[in-house]
Parts: structure tokens; sequence; C-alpha cells
């Protein structure tokens, strides 16, 4: 009796805690109640959180059924994160103030090895990775346990490629490799050597971040083609997919073999956890309801089941204030790109007005309820912590035109010789944006312009038709453009968005002086130039404004008080997620028993 009292008080004192912004779980301070309870300080944070511990089962609701579980594939990377590794995985020890963890792209200056114990670049078109002694592959046939070696990753990435014995079959349908590769050798058991057809910096990171390159299993590619069926996935990581029942759910068991330790804590093997369960549950209803009844310890971004509404988001808050909210963005996705090809949008004095008409911190402060990052970013968005130029230090002459300032576009408007007609309008013109995005934010951007006289008509579209008016340059006057990206190399961001030769390119940018630059930037091999040509290019665009700017608008990750270890990191390198990240969490199973689960 006595020990239920405690528990329930300690709960209860926790709860209120919480309601009333007193203390949160991972705060500096731990709760009075739990005094006897061992705690250690996160190093990444400073944050006091409850000592690591062993077991239990860690529940999760995913809003899709992968696909399949060949990484080969797109979708791929769903079931076998956690199951196959890579070369490389962002550190998890990184002190969070020098890099969060929030962003899907990490410097190279924040990756660690993982089946490499290191690599080296002895000349311009030649990448060595020594290969990490002491990795085995899961204890399941047919591998049975053996070690890994060089020739390994050479089959894999042969595999992926294009080379040696599947040169006939070609790369991989989900090829994304930016630098071209000559060759992949195996010189001895633990070095692997890649040549480059040409020097390019790309080449390190198409190795270490390219999303489909982690390490099957040659002899069930052997056996099989392939690994499409789940039964025959063998990996070398910290979980093993033990089952799949389609539309249902996926099991992954811990791999008591596993080699790794925790970065914060070295002491510590990893997992923590004995097994991780996702459970599909494709409506968001579904999926609310578990988590508030303890059925699922988390709805993120891991299975797209993270809250994606502001007002859900708060109505859950309200509801259980015991929940953990972890915010993120990863782009701004209420910007666009205008028609800048053609009138009116290619007159610079008009794409200016437009983006002074927005009072981007009113509409953050009503509409998106403080949540959103409204202050202008370029292209290139704040994840991108070597590439980014924060909007404080951009020259004034280019600031002013980011600034509310409607007086100032009308101004502009009456200068470029379009005054207001008897109806107060100056020109029509439409807006059109993948429907899956937020029609109320839009329609409240168009009234802000109709302030300046501006008529936009605000057209909802799938995706399909979006993005084929963009290729083939017939949208009217304005379209749906994603800015502030956090999650890819930036050059092939510019390439994809500005270069002449691009097929994407929504603004239709014909620039001569940025596709130079664009290669220039491509061509280097010296990483300083290279920040500074993405960082003149970035600033470029926003001079030319052919993008307009909207509030980076949050999603939330929801996590149950007893989930510990997390601070809201959304990636480990370009789609080394999910299970990745839960390898080193824990369950306070004192705390969840106490709160009845």
């Amino acid at each position: 009796m006595k020990i239920f009292f405690a528990r329930t008080f300690a709960v209860a004192l926790v709860l209120i805690l919480s309601a009333t912004g007193l203390w949160a779980a991972g705060s500096e301070e731990e709760p009075a109640a739990a005094a006897d309870k061992k705690y250690v300080t996160d190093p990444t944070t400073g944050k006091v959180v409850a000592a690591p511990e062993y077991g239990g089962t860690l529940t999760w609701a995913s809003a899709y059924n992968p696909s399949t579980s060949d990484s080969w594939n797109y979708g791929g990377d769903f079931p076998t994160n956690g199951v196959l590794e890579r070369l490389a995985i962002a550190d998890w020890g990184v002190d969070r103030s020098v890099f969060d963890l929030k962003s899907m792209f990490v410097p190279m200056s924040h990756m660690k090895g993982v089946l490499a114990e290191s690599w080296e670049t002895p000349d311009d078109t030649t990448i060595i990775f020594h290969i990490r002694k002491g990795v085995h592959w899961h204890d399941k046939p047919p591998m049975n346990g053996r070690e890994l070696t060089a020739d390994d990753v050479v089959y894999n990435w042969h595999r992926l490629l294009g080379l040696g014995k599947f040169s006939e079959a070609g790369p991989t349908p989900a090829h994304a490799f930016v630098a071209r590769f000559e060759s992949v050798t195996a010189t001895d058991d633990w070095t692997v050597v890649f040549k480059l057809e040409k020097p390019s910096l790309a080449g390190l990171s198409d190795i270490l971040l390219n999303s489909h390159a982690a390490i099957n299993s040659p002899e069930v590619i052997e056996e099989h083609g392939d690994v499409v069926d789940w039964r025959n996935l063998v990996g070398t990581g910290p979980f093993m997919l033990t089952d799949w029942t389609e539309d249902v759910s996926l099991t992954w068991t811990k791999n008591p073999d596993y080699r790794g330790f925790d970065e914060k804590y070295p002491e510590n093997r990893l997992p923590y956890v004995d097994e991780t369960i996702a459970l599909i549950m494709k409506e968001e209803a579904t999926r609310i309801a578990a988590l508030r009844t303890g059925v699922v310890d988390k709805l993120s971004n891991n299975g797209t089941a993270q809250i994606k509404s502001i007002d859900t988001a708060e109505r859950l808050k309200e509801t259980n204030p015991e929940l953990v909210f972890w915010n993120f963005s990863i782009r701004s996705e209420t910007s666009g790109a205008y028609a800048s090809w053609k009138p009116p949008f290619d007159d610079i004095r008009l794409r200016h007005a437009m983006q002074m008409a927005l009072d981007l911190e009113t509409i953050n402060n009503t509409y998106y309820k403080g949540y959103a990052d409204w202050i202008p970013q370029g292209i290139i968005g704040t994840g991108l912590t070597e590439y980014f130029v924060p909007f404080e230090e951009w020259p004034e002459e280019v600031k002013q035109y980011y600034i509310y300032d409607p007086e100032g576009a009308e101004a502009l408007l009456d200068e470029a010789g379009y005054p207001r007609g008897a109806d107060g309008i100056r020109f029509k013109t439409t807006f059109e944006f993948w429907e899956g995005y937020d029609l109320g934010g839009f329609e409240l951007f168009a009234a802000y312009w109709r302030e300046i006289g501006v008529n936009v008509e605000v057209v909802p579209l799938d995706g399909p038709t979006v993005v084929g008016n963009i290729r083939d340059h017939t949208y009217e006057g304005m379209t749906g453009a994603v800015l502030g990206l956090d999650y890819t190399d930036p050059l092939n961001v510019f390439k994809s968005f500005l270069h002449t030769d691009s097929s994407y390119n929504p603004p239709w940018v014909s620039s001569p002086e940025v596709d130079a630059m664009i290669d220039a930037a491509g061509a280097t091999l010296d990483i300083e130039e290279r920040i500074r040509l993405s960082k003149e290019i970035n600033m470029y665009a926003l001079e030319n404004h052919w993008f307009w700017w909207g509030p980076r608008v949050p999603n939330f990750n929801v996590y149950q008080p007893w989930i510990i270890g997390f601070n809201g990191e959304y990636d480990m390198g370009v789609n080394q997620r999910y299970l990745n990240i839960f390898a080193r969490l824990w369950i306070d199973s004192e705390l969840k028993e106490a709160m009845g689960h």
C-alpha cells in the first residue's frame, strides 16, 4: 500500500507540474517526488533524465504500411533501418547546441563510422574505407553470425551502382548519386576503395548519406535475387525484423549479439529495449486514441504519424498534459515561386511587392499561434548550419523586400504601371499548390494581397498536376514551392531549383550567372569554397526574389513521458531514423507502471 501510494503521488505530482509548466520530462531539475530514483545528466543537452535501463517494448503508430524490405528500392528504409547498417551514421553524442540532429542532412564533420572504422581520401578521385573488424551478421540463416568483410560492402555497392556482375542489370531504380563512380574494389578483407570517374566533393556524401546504401547479405541476394521477402532480411544492426503482418504491424526484436555502445553513455551496450513494434493505423483519430490510452508510446515522423495540425496538437496538450511534444520542421511548405519568365512577374518590382504585402509575424502569431518560424530564410534552411545565412546578416538592400511594408508594396506596383482600377484591383493572377498543403493559410495570404490590390485565386490541385505544370511551365502566376530546405545537399537543391538545365526549376530561371556559380560549386574540391559559392547562390536568388517566403510551420512528434533519451532528433543521416534512434532510447518502467500502463 505504501509503495502504491508513493507511486500514485509521484505521478500526480508530475502531471500537476507538467500541466502548470513547472516541470517537463527531461528538465534540468528532478521532480521532488522522485528523489530516490536514479538520474543521469544527458551530456549532449545538460538535462537531468531518468537513468538508462534495459527491457520493455517501444510501440509506435505508423500511418502507412511499408511497401518493401529491400533497401535497394524506394520505401525500403522503413523496415530495414536498425536491421541493416551503412558505413557511417550521425554521431548521437554530438553536443546539441552545436548540431541538434533535427534535419535530415548531416554535415560530414558530424558523421562517425559504423561498418567503417575510418576513411581517407589520398587523392581527388580515391576514397578508402577501412572496414570495422568484429562486425557480425545476425545469427540467422544463411549468415549464421559470420563476420562482415570488405567483400560484403563491395557486393552491395556493385548492386547499387550496376557494376561488376550487376553491370547488365544497371544501377538501383532509386539511383540518386551526384558523383560518378568508376569502380569499387576490396584490396583485402578490411579495405574498400572507391574510385571516382572525376574529382567531386559529392563522392563522400554520396557514399555516407545515400539512403539506399545499407549493406544487405550477399548470400540472401544470391539465393533469392532480392530482399523483397522480409523473412530473408539479415543485417548487422541492433534489431532483427521478426514479424510483419500486412496492414497490421511490424515487430523488431533486439539483436542480443549487437556490438554497439551508446555514444552518450559509452559503458552501455545498445539497444536498450527488447523489442519495438509498429502498429499500422491509417486514421489519425485511431492513432490519437491509441496514444491517449497508452497503447502506443509515440506518434512521430517515423511512419509519418506525426501531428500535422496545430489545433489538434493544442487539443491533445489540453486533454493529456503529461505527453511530451517536440516541434520540428525540415522546410517551409507555405512558400511559392513566381512565373518570372512572363508578365506580370517578369518585373522584379511585382515580386518584391507580393512579399512586402505579407505580415508574416502577425500571420504566425494569429493563424499559426506562434508556432511557426516566420523569419525569412532562403532556399537553404536553418538546419544546414554550414550553408545557412541568417536574416540578420542579409544586406539591407535585400532585407527591405522581405519586411512587411504594404505602403512600399503599393508604391512599387504604381511604379511598375499597375494602378488600381475602379474596383480597386490592379491585376488578377492565380496561385496553385498541392492540395495536401494548408488551404486556410494560403487563403489568408490572398487576403493580404487583396489589400494591395492584387486578386489572387487560390487553386488546390493534386500533386502530379502541380509538378507537371511546373515542369511544363504552364502555371499562370504563382505555384507552390518548398523553401528553407534542411534535408539534402544544397548543391542538389540549387541544381533542381535554379539551373537552366533542370527539368524542375519552378520560376524557370535561365541565368548564365547562376549556372556558372552552380557549376563552379559542383566542380570545386575545396569545401570552404563550395560553402562560399552556395551562400552566394542563395543570396543571388534572394536578391532576384524568384521565390516568396512563407513561414516554416512545424509538425509535432508526441511521446509518452516514460520514453527517455529523446530530444526531438529527426534523423541520423538521410533516412537513418526509425530504429536507429529507438535503439538509443529507453523506457522508465517505474513511471510507466505508476501511470497504469
